[in-house]
């Protein structure tokens, strides 16, 4: 029965680094006691007001004592109501000296939050913004690369330097369809054969 019950709790997806141990681990707490929303909304709000010059002075400053900055984030994660789950995990990272690897554990436990409902993370860079119709057609055309309960989350960006046609990031492959990458691979080849 533990297995079963243990197999619930592990995250949809693997985060790796510090910052995927910290979020799988608060992925974990927060299933068992049912509050995977509530700590996800927590944790953006967490990082907000750790970003106020007044707290951050405090707790980003590597002279200042562990104890201290506990007692800093306690306070202000009081404040704002936060979850025992939140504020136990901020009192872990202010005891660590691990703090200001916050906005990558939130982002980390973004990422699972996202595979947890089925959201797959499409980037795409173009050189210039995509007007409507050529974005409901890209979307059309990548929602035919995923798989059943999967829902596609968009984000485009623009980078000139890529002169034209499109680079994709989706889930976990990429693919570069640039003008910029397709120059480079012909001035190699007429490089190699000179």
């Amino acid at each position: 029965m533990a297995a079963v019950a243990g197999l619930s709790l592990k995250p949809p997806i693997q985060v790796y680094g510090l910052e995927g141990r910290y979020a799988t681990a608060l992925y974990s707490a927060a299933t068992k006691q049912k509050k995977l929303d509530q700590v996800e909304k927590e944790l953006s709000r967490v990082w907000t007001i750790l970003k106020d010059p007044k707290l951050s002075s405090v707790v980003m400053n590597p002279h200042t004592k562990s104890a201290v900055k506990q007692k800093a984030v306690n306070d202000a994660l009081a404040k704002e109501k936060m979850s025992p789950i939140t504020v136990n995990l901020m009192n872990l990272l202010a005891e660590n000296g691990r703090l200001r690897y916050t906005p990558d554990i939130v982002s980390a436990f973004g990422k699972i939050m996202s595979a947890y409902r089925g959201e797959v993370v499409c980037t795409v860079t173009t050189a210039q913004p995509l007007d409507d119709a050529s974005l409901t057609e890209l979307k059309s055309a990548l929602n035919g690369f995923l798989a059943k309960g999967e829902v596609l989350k968009l984000e485009t960006k623009t980078d000139p330097s890529i002169l034209g046609g499109m680079i994709v990031n989706i889930g976990e492959k990429y693919v570069d369809m640039s003008t910029r990458s397709k120059i480079q691979k012909l001035t190699k080849i007429m490089r190699e054969t000179v």
